[in-house]
């Protein structure tokens, strides 16, 4: 399923003026999938679904060795950046070079740090190894050293899993609606529910509205990827707006989790209050500077590079919304996007996306997937990810997105601005009012994935 817009055929109908032309376009059609849980796993070799305390914990050793590395490469590197090693035309170059140093392992530690935060998030979905003990103590560790309220976070993401794309249901990444935007009501003569035409004036009424200049694009992804994930976390922003305000993942009692799950939220929090005690004991320790570079920088990167791999898995105009009726579990798990994180065409886009696909263990070009199952391991999933796409094929159905880049991520911003009100399968539609795709059905079915949300 390409995301790229094409194939689009304008046509104007008669009208009275120019304002009021309708513009009608020709636009791909989505066949709404109509497969079975059991097609999807019978599909999956069932060696893949083995898992392994060892080797999973080779990759976490894996991991860190890359983190100390960097580290020790940096703090006995960088101060080496100095006249009497290295000649530079001008003295303030020193203190550039120094900087830029750091940034560069602030980005490099950021990558390998958030390919930790895949591990502790598959300890979450039972899939680190056979015990549940293990799991759990392995990802509240992880993720606790990552501000992650674990337990309180795999409770809702089990959720997202078990209702992905599901308009009332689904945890993240819900989209806005018309009326939510404050767009104006569904005019029929000036435009239709598919957004295959929409006339000229409407057109210029929406861009207005839904501030459609490059700027804003710009300054909205940034603030996105800089403070998405923590503001999801306090305040469950691009969560379902069913929840009552101030809705969280660190309120025991609050909307997201059940009441036999406070014990486990309590563990969270205190994972997150130890977080934060050490940052504070660390800063005082060590200096605000040293502790910001080596461990917080980075950290804003694991935070960039999560919400980056997430928004770009589940938003796109050619990924399907889904109303309570239309909905089953094998129609939300492929609602989603495989994409080569910071890949691309040419050997340079072959080198990054080989080195941000091994960094963060395929999290973002396996993710159909781990939708489809989430016990598999990261290991097995790419040769699950081949024999899922070899069957989905047989049914015309392709799942591959565009590279995951932030040049990519800046044009689903753009081109993802609403959703209509009412439709069972709802696509969404940009700042001219127009979608993308058009939905199509074949036939219904029901069925489930036995998530574990406990």
């Amino acid at each position: 399923m390409a995301s790229t817009l094409t194939n689009r055929k304008a046509a104007s109908s008669k009208a009275s003026s120019p304002a009021s032309t309708v513009v009608e376009e020709d636009i791909p059609k989505y066949i709404v999938p109509d497969i079975t849980v059991k097609d999807l796993l019978g599909a999956i070799p069932q060696h893949c679904h083995e898992r392994s305390f060892f080797r999973s914990s080779l990759y976490v050793v894996w991991d860190f060795a890359w983190l100390g590395l960097f580290l020790y490469t940096a703090t006995t590197q960088i101060p080496k950046i100095n006249p009497e090693n290295i000649s530079l035309p001008h003295p303030a170059l020193y203190k550039v070079a120094r900087g830029s140093a750091w940034l560069f392992y602030d980005f490099c530690a950021g990558l390998v740090g958030t390919g930790l935060w895949v591990i502790a998030h598959e300890c979450g979905h039972q899939s680190y190894s056979t015990s549940k003990l293990a799991n759990n103590t392995v990802g509240w560790l992880l993720h606790s050293a990552l501000g992650v309220p674990y337990h309180s976070w795999r409770i809702t993401h089990g959720k997202h899993h078990a209702q992905t794309s599901h308009l009332t249901g689904d945890q993240v990444f819900v989209p806005k609606t018309r009326t939510e935007r404050g767009l104006p009501p569904l005019n029929a003569e000036k435009e239709n529910l598919e957004g295959t035409k929409v006339s000229l004036d409407l057109q210029e009424i929406f861009s207005e509205a839904l501030e459609d200049a490059p700027i804003m694009s710009v300054v909205w992804l940034t603030a996105q990827l800089a403070l998405g994930w923590p503001l999801y976390l306090i305040r469950n922003a691009t969560g379902q707006r069913s929840y009552p305000r101030f809705t969280n993942h660190f309120a025991p009692k609050g909307p997201l989790f059940a009441p036999h799950q406070f014990t486990d939220i309590i563990i969270s929090d205190i994972g997150v209050f130890i977080w934060m005690a050490c940052l504070a004991y660390a800063f005082k320790t060590y200096g605000f500077l040293n502790v910001f570079r080596i461990y917080f920088l980075p950290y804003l990167w694991v935070n960039h590079w999560l919400v980056l791999i997430t928004f770009l898995q589940h938003t796109d105009p050619a990924l399907p919304h889904y109303q309570a009726s239309a909905f089953t579990f094998p129609r939300g798990a492929l609602s989603t996007f495989d994409r080569e994180l910071m890949g691309g065409p040419g050997i340079i886009g072959k080198i990054t996306g080989w080195i941000c696909a091994t960094a963060t263990h395929g999290i973002s070009e396996t993710h159909v997937a781990h939708h489809i199952c989430s016990k598999i391991p990261h290991y097995n999933a790419w040769e699950a990810r081949d024999a899922i796409n070899a069957r989905l094929a047989r049914d015309g159905i392709h799942v591959q997105g565009n590279p995951g880049t932030w040049s990519e991520a800046l044009r689903v911003i753009r081109e993802c601005k609403f959703i209509e009100d009412e439709g069972e399968v709802r696509f969404y539609k940009n700042a001219q009012g127009k979608a993308a795709r058009v939905p199509v059905f074949s036939s219904e079915g029901v069925s489930d994935s036995g998530v574990d949300l406990q």
